[in-house]
């Protein structure tokens, strides 16, 4: 496949001023959103092939976002896209300054398998709502989603505009050495830190949406209840293979082993099972062994069961850790749990701030000075205070990590700003203007120069 053809493709029909049209981007956002509905049973049938998610999941992790998000364009870009007119200094009178939004040309998009669809198909959208031409790259990890993708849009859009690229480390390194306006990458940092490299060759600016070991600290001030029940629900969710799930929990040693009893009554409740409906499997073998490799059987609280014909790994507790074991050096990205204590909250959270920054952080407290030294004291991506996962739901809040676990965010208008580039504009009347700026210079000058600036 000829990649540079697609790209100067792209860039002469960006350059035509099509995309700029808020009416052309609304038409294919609303087609792109048809077309997702029409092909409702073929996405579902997809994922289900790579990693058994159930419909339902596939619906509320995966489906209802992109929808969400093309729903938020549709209504807001007309709002998004309007100057924004801002104060013009003593300097600049009579004048006036707007802010412009322009799109930043030919897009590449680097989706992650976790989440086949969201996580390629979301900053696609903000990058056609933002005026944009699109190359996406979905995961060849998960093969039959990246087929329908490439499916609903190959033959539905024009290529010079909206694009899929199917396959896997060879097509991605060749189209890395291309210029591209703006390069989305969702996956893991050292896969991050490649396509960082190859696009400062360019001078292309990026987004990382990377990951890290996102902590979740549950106090003795917690309802223990609703913590467990909602770490629980959103550590196994898509078998842990969700780049904001807790890594692992960090909690008062006073109230350790009353925790982990509900911790373990929940995971009973939601009878994780393989071929569950409410359970993946492990996307792959190779994933599957590095998992089954951290569980340590005298470390094991609960589970530990694995099944390596169905690449099926039982929800896992670990405890008795230290922060030297092997399951506490890099993100586990699955179905295992280790938990850590701690003796003073404020020790907990330097600890943490000793590591690398985590995309999410979670505290349940019901402790006002607790909840402050969380969100002060450590830094983090985005996170919750008494529940895990959901702040992502929210397109008011920016999504994205900071340091290790990524470089920009996205989300709403957040995603809008990310594939835009903000144009200043001074307009000055022709009339009304002192001659203080201009030669000859005189010390008179100097003072008014001193008063105005």
């Amino acid at each position: 496949m000829n990649f540079e053809k697609i790209l100067a493709d792209q860039r002469t029909f960006f350059n035509s001023q099509k995309t700029k049209s808020i009416k052309f981007r609304k038409m294919y956002l609303e087609k792109l959103r048809d077309l997702i509905i029409k092909n409702e049973e073929l996405l579902y049938a997809a994922i289900y092939k790579d990693f058994g998610k159930s419909r339902f999941d596939t619906y509320t992790t995966e489906i209802s976002f992109i929808l969400k998000d093309i729903d938020f364009y549709l209504k807001n870009l007309n709002s998004l896209s309007k100057p924004k007119k801002v104060k013009t200094n003593l300097a600049n009178q009579l004048g006036t300054s707007k802010i412009h939004s322009e799109p930043l040309g030919c897009t590449l998009v680097i989706g992650a398998w976790n989440y086949p669809y969201q996580l390629s198909l979301s900053p696609m959208i903000a990058a056609l709502a933002a005026g944009n031409t699109c190359i996406v790259k979905p995961s060849e990890v998960a093969e039959h989603t990246m087929k329908a993708m490439a499916k609903i849009i190959n033959e539905n859009f024009p290529k010079q505009y909206l694009f899929v690229l199917e396959g896997g480390v060879e097509e991605i390194t060749e189209i890395l050495k291309l210029k591209f306006d703006k390069i989305f990458f969702t996956g893991s940092t050292k896969v991050g830190q490649i396509v960082y490299e190859a696009a400062a060759k360019n001078l292309t600016p990026v987004t990382l949406e990377l990951g890290g070991k996102s902590p979740a600290i549950v106090t003795a001030n917690a309802d223990f209840e609703v913590a467990a029940k909602r770490i629980v629900w959103g550590k196994f969710l898509n078998a842990g293979q969700t780049c904001v799930a807790p890594d692992y929990i960090l909690v008062d040693e006073k109230v350790k082993d009353s925790f982990l009893d509900t911790l373990k009554s929940y995971i009973q409740k939601f009878n994780y099972q393989p071929d569950s409906e409410h359970y993946t499997k492990i996307i792959n073998r190779r994933n599957f062994d590095r998992l089954v490799n951290y569980i340590e059987k005298d470390k094991i609280y609960f589970g530990g069961n694995h099944d390596s014909q169905k690449l099926h790994i039982e929800p896992t507790i670990m405890h008795e850790i230290s922060w030297e074991d092997a399951v506490m050096q890099e993100e586990i990205f699955g179905p295992i749990l280790p938990v850590l204590t701690f003796k003073n909250f404020n020790e907990a959270l330097l600890k943490i701030s000793e590591k690398e920054k985590p995309l999410a952080a979670y505290l349940f407290t019901n402790n006002s000075e607790e909840k402050e030294s969380f969100t002060s004291k450590i830094s983090f991506g985005g996170g919750c205070i008494n529940d895990v996962v959901m702040h992502l739901s929210n397109e008011n809040l920016p999504f994205g990590g900071v340091g290790n676990s990524g470089i920009g965010n996205y989300h709403g208008k957040f995603g809008f700003e990310t594939f835009s580039h903000q144009k200043a504009v001074l307009e000055r009347v022709n009339w009304g203007e002192p001659d203080l700026k201009y030669p000859p210079y005189t010390e008179k000058k100097m003072n008014w120069i001193k008063k105005l600036l």
